[in-house]
């Protein structure tokens, strides 16, 4: 065992049980990456990186965020320090990662797509950073080579629905890519009246795109059920909703109309008029969803912006976002039962932050099945603070005895990088071994067929199945 590198065949695999449930049925099936935030255009042009730098620290607010706890100053953290500086920099944090799920994410990343298998750090960084860029380059590794390598079939991007959508058109014309690479609706800009200035913005864009002059509530709703259809006829098939908490106050359709023309005009809203708007726009969307057969997501919990220093200085989505703390069992329901008694409630998958809601989650989903399909509501993957094994294991608890594992769609990178698609290998060997352990324990039956073919179901065919993909 001691001559073996930390990246390893049975990397996290334990016990035989475990080593024969990944290699035998987890390890070859393709990859369905149903919500992940790659740059649509990076794969249209099969973009080429010049420097490992530029494709593994460049936006990643993960690697940042430990930057920064590492004592790395910002110039070189997200500044405009040299790409090696930055590198250097970041092999120094590798090493006091341990414990964190980068860690293991960047050593699989280095092992799969660069062979690299020595552990990063000060005294490997410039042999490393040297052997990476000499894969890189206008002939090396591209975007399209790093899909095809990692067995992507499916990749579902994260879109504005004021997005022209012209890269995916570009590529759904464009047979030399068999990935399938679809549009996902995002439309957390429709459910921001508090932001005035942000709200008045987007609606004007939103008129602008839609070729719909914008006056009335009702006229707001046309033109974003019109960008919905401009969606679906594009391929789109998911909604995506970035929510801190759900919503489900009383309201009348009379209200709402005044608190749209509040928000237009600047005028600022009172907390009540704030949860109310949003409140119908969660049952617009949801009902928008339903009518064309579209799979809705809600990742909740998010406490976002934390450090107004930074975000004054470089934005949102930089590495200072916690797990928010809201009570969100009530609005869920009160939404998810209207949505469900009109017959308008579509499939849908959660994602919690906060852990605290997991089981919340797992009892909830088991509410709203109604027998049209297999899992129609679905507790999704550990997500951000909990997309790592700890988290996941908790996942996948919740979800095994509150409700169907079997029927589990599975992981998704949830990311803005290339290499990310070893999350997808990191989950298998996380799921294999906890089932492997299980059956070896007794606590599941000693028949590796029955439980590797929930395996084959949970990383590829439940997805396969569930998303209306046409793969």
């Amino acid at each position: 065992m001691a001559d073996k590198h930390f990246i390893h065949d049975d990397f996290l695999l334990s016990s035989d049980t475990a080593r024969q449930l990944y290699h035998d049925y987890a390890a070859e099936m393709p990859i369905i990456d149903y919500h992940c935030h790659l740059p649509p255009e990076e794969i249209a042009e099969d973009k080429h990186w010049e420097t490992i730098t530029e494709l593994w620290l460049g936006g990643d607010h993960y690697k940042w965020r430990a930057m920064r706890s590492n004592g790395i100053n910002e110039k070189i953290v997200t500044g405009d320090a040299e790409d090696w500086e930055k590198f250097s920099a970041w092999a120094n944090t590798m090493p006091k990662l341990l414990g964190n799920p980068l860690y293991h994410w960047n050593q699989l990343e280095l092992a799969r797509y660069f062979d690299v298998f020595e552990l990063l750090s000060s005294e490997t960084s410039k042999d490393i950073y040297d052997r990476c860029n000499s894969r890189l380059g206008s002939e090396g590794i591209s975007s399209r080579s790093l899909i095809r390598e990692s067995k992507v079939v499916a990749i579902c991007t994260t879109d504005d629905p004021c997005d022209s959508l012209g890269h995916h058109e570009f590529l759904s014309n464009d047979n030399s890519i068999e990935c399938k690479v679809l549009p996902a609706w995002r439309p957390d800009k429709a459910m921001m009246p508090e932001n005035s200035e942000v709200f008045t913005g987007w609606v004007n864009q939103l008129s602008s795109v839609s070729n719909i002059d914008i006056s009335t509530f009702d006229d707001f709703v046309d033109a974003l059920s019109f960008r919905h259809q401009f969606f679906h006829d594009r391929g789109c098939r998911l909604s995506d909703h970035g929510i801190e908490t759900f919503y489900a106050e009383e309201y009348t359709e009379r209200e709402i109309s005044l608190i749209f023309d509040k928000a237009r005009g600047r005028v600022q809203l009172s907390s009540v008029e704030i949860n109310k708007f949003k409140s119908h726009m969660l049952y617009l969307f949801g009902v928008m969803d339903a009518e064309r057969n579209w799979v809705q997501q809600y990742h909740f919990g998010a406490l976002r912006n934390n450090s107004s220093r930074l975000f004054d200085k470089l934005g949102p989505d930089i590495g200072c976002d916690s797990i928010g703390d809201w009570s969100v069992a009530e609005p869920m329901s009160k939404l998810f039962s209207r949505l469900d008694k009109e017959g308008k409630l579509a499939k849908t998958i959660l994602y919690p932050i906060n852990p605290r809601d997991n089981e919340l989650v797992g009892a909830m989903v088991g509410n709203f099945q109604d027998g049209s399909v297999a899992g129609k509501m679905q507790f999704g993957s550990g997500w951000w603070f909990n997309d790592q094994m700890d988290g996941m294991i908790r996942q996948i608890e919740s979800l095994s005895q509150l409700g169907l594992l079997s029927c589990f769609v599975g992981m998704l990178t949830d990311s803005r990088s290339f290499l990310s698609f070893t999350r997808h290998e990191y989950f298998r060997r996380i799921l294999c071994n906890k089932l492997g352990k299980e059956i070896e324990g007794g606590i599941l039956p000693n028949d590796v067929n029955l439980v590797g073919s929930i395996v084959k179901d949970i990383c590829y065919n439940n997805a396969a199945e569930y998303f209306d993909f046409d793969i």
